[in-house]
């Protein structure tokens, strides 16, 4: 046991104990780097001392802490480049675990009411994105359709598929590789506004990107 804890005091020290300040808050957090290398450092271990070797959780410890490292790593460059990329955009990236971003726009991605083809107004925001994904090609993307509630729950289904499909085709016009690509659709089951107006509704005519470790 000793050596495990002297092995995840190492792994701190070697994720550099990394800190940043929270875009929204402005508070100093710790970075995903770090919180990836702590936690496959303590998986690893565990991995490890089940195998009943010698140095076993030593060694387990070590290499999640590497691989853990790595992978919050590779998230944090990302989501930094996805935000300078996109300021200014009305879109927001949310950090919402170690391996997954969430892009958030203030407005959606805008449909008219039973359509699913793309505005011209999002093409810029979606090439920021296709470019920092040609970047980044370790990671892939989930891309969800909504709609209002206008119409019935079967149609409206068939349409949040197709809106996500349309995302993911103007994705893949720009050559991010469609195998990194998936689709699904929720219809009216995911409001995020009132669907008793218009402006309520224009907000639930929406698709969602999440971006999340290979």
């Amino acid at each position: 046991m000793k050596k495990v804890i002297s092995t995840l005091v190492i792994a701190t020290v070697l994720s550099g104990c990394v800190a940043r300040q929270n875009a929204t808050t402005g508070e100093s957090e710790t970075s995903r780097t770090t919180i990836g290398a702590l936690t496959g450092a303590v998986a690893g271990a565990l991995a490890g001392a089940a195998t009943g070797k010698k140095n076993g959780a030593l060694f387990g410890a070590a290499g999640g802490a590497a691989i853990g490292g790595g992978v919050g790593y590779y998230f944090d460059q990302q989501e930094a480049a996805l935000r300078q990329e996109l300021l200014n955009s009305g879109v927001q990236v949310e950090r919402v675990s170690d391996n997954e971003l969430q892009l958030i726009m203030a407005q959606g991605i805008g449909f008219a009411s039973g359509q699913y083809v793309l505005s011209s107004s999002i093409y810029s925001t979606l090439n920021g994105v296709a470019k920092i994904l040609n970047e980044y090609p370790n990671s892939s993307l989930i891309i969800s359709g909504h709609t209002d509630s206008i119409g019935s729950a079967e149609s409206n289904l068939t349409l949040s598929e197709r809106r996500a499909e349309s995302v993911a085709n103007y994705l893949i016009r720009q050559n991010v590789k469609s195998g990194r690509l998936s689709t699904q659709g929720y219809g009216e089951r995911r409001p995020i506004e009132s669907n008793m107006n218009e402006q309520g509704r224009a907000a639930n005519r929406r698709v969602e990107i999440r971006i999340v470790a290979n």
